[in-house]
């Protein structure tokens, strides 16, 4: 036993192993980085918070609208709209009335429900008060949209304190009777298990379980995923979509407006956060006329990005709608972006292959080491067309050959795999 063990023993003290210390090291770490976030919330809300100046100023004298009375109890009610000609970013309203219902169907990846329009649709999105969800938080207000001849309605529902969530529920619920099918951001994970969550507490029927759904995040990843930092509505709109939003509360900092509200009864508190609300909602229609745009057989795509068209065309690969996604690649091996062109004549050579249209994918295949000799995907399979389709051995060692005489592009894996093939063709070579 070493000097160091016997002091450990006689002092009573323990010998931290090193995974103990590598273990402290990331808690502390951790810390940190939940300090930096801490403080720099505090810098960005009192930059948004409005101070506590004066007297308080009345909710109606800030954000349009009126108390509400039902059987249940009251609550504060807000309505405006935009007309048809109004732009919210690069679109008019009425752009935005008239999407592909065929494609805002397969954007949820269900059947089109026969007789359903864009007016029975009721877009829908919360502020609570917390971002974790759970029996405690409470969705304090609750926006909807819907398209109503030609103009986009926005009405929110407010519950002024907390006895005031039942009436607030039983007024959802009355709505959206009226209407066939939810489109939300995120819904899917977040504000319709929260209201599930509450129709149980309150005791009333969940009228939203059972509705068609349409979540616009997920079609947003896979199809503008691709060049956005990351995919939050408010990215989407500023990048996509055209919109630009001015002194927007921040997310984080919304269910403390309400606690503030709570203590203080501010209107200026709220104004923000129903301007945030209202924006959520009515970007929501852009974006799914956008979506829509992008996947629907024949829809106006002249204005779209080429990558998210490759995106789409992909999504409509996958689920089994061949026709469209080969239509949508041909197209696409047009494109001025290298890469996208080279992507559609890839995805559309599997198709042919697929087939067993054999020349056509072979004449794509070449096409794609013309614009690259040392497309490894390409030169693979055009060299398996002429070994065991065409039974053309020699043009196939010799675009193998290019390949490994260029060997620099080659990883270890790929060397050894092409030099293989190569032996296999000459000694096919050697028999015949």
């Amino acid at each position: 036993m070493s000097l160091k063990d016997r002091l450990t023993r006689l002092t009573g003290e323990a010998v931290k192993s090193p995974q103990a210390d590598a273990k402290q090291e990331k808690l502390t770490e951790l810390r940190r980085k939940i300090d930096e976030v801490m403080n720099r919330r505090e810098r960005l809300g009192s930059v948004h918070a409005p101070r506590a100046t004066g007297r308080s100023v009345p909710l109606e004298h800030v954000v349009p609208g009126e108390e509400v009375k039902t059987p249940h109890g009251s609550f504060f009610f807000s309505r405006s709209s935009l007309n048809p000609t109004d732009f919210h970013g690069h679109a008019r309203v009425c752009d935005l009335a008239c999407p592909c219902m065929e494609a805002a169907f397969f954007l949820a990846g269900s059947d089109t429900i026969e007789g359903l329009t864009i007016e029975d649709g009721l877009f829908l999105d919360t502020e609570t008060t917390g971002l974790a969800g759970g029996t405690g938080t409470l969705p304090f207000l609750i926006g909807l949209g819907w398209f109503e001849a030609g103009t986009f309605v926005t009405c929110q529902l407010f519950a002024r304190d907390f006895s005031e969530e039942r009436a607030m529920l039983s007024f959802l619920s009355e709505l959206a009777a009226g209407k066939g099918f939810l489109v939300t951001f995120n819904g899917r994970a977040y504000d319709l298990n929260l209201l599930a969550a509450r129709f149980i507490l309150n005791r009333f029927q969940d009228v939203l379980a059972g509705m068609p759904h349409i979540d616009l995040l997920h079609p947003s990843r896979r199809m503008l995923g691709h060049r956005l930092e990351n995919a939050r509505l408010v990215t989407i709109e500023s990048q996509v979509l055209g919109v630009r939003r001015e002194g927007d509360v921040p997310g984080y900092e919304i269910p403390q407006r309400y606690f503030d509200w709570l203590k203080r009864r501010d209107g200026r508190l709220l104004e923000d956060v129903f301007r945030h609300n209202r924006l959520d909602i009515v970007s929501m229609a852009a974006l799914l006329r956008h979506l829509t745009d992008l996947v629907a057989c024949g829809g106006s795509r002249d204005r779209a990005h080429e990558g998210d068209l490759l995106a789409a065309a992909r999504l409509h690969h996958e689920r089994g709608g061949l026709e469209e996604a080969s239509r949508m690649y041909e197209e696409l091996t047009h494109s001025g972006m290298p890469s996208v062109a080279q992507c559609a004549r890839q995805s559309l050579s599997l198709i042919h292959k697929k087939a067993q249209r054999w020349e056509e994918a072979a004449g794509l295949w070449r096409e794609m080491i013309d614009k690259d000799p040392y497309d490894l995907f390409a030169v693979e399979e055009l060299a398996k067309f002429y070994e065991h389709h065409a039974r053309l051995f020699e043009p196939s060692v010799e675009i193998v050959q290019r390949v490994l005489e260029g060997a620099g592009h080659l990883g270890d894996e790929d060397r050894r795999a092409f030099g293989h093939r190569l032996q296999r063709l000459l000694n096919k070579m050697a028999k015949r």
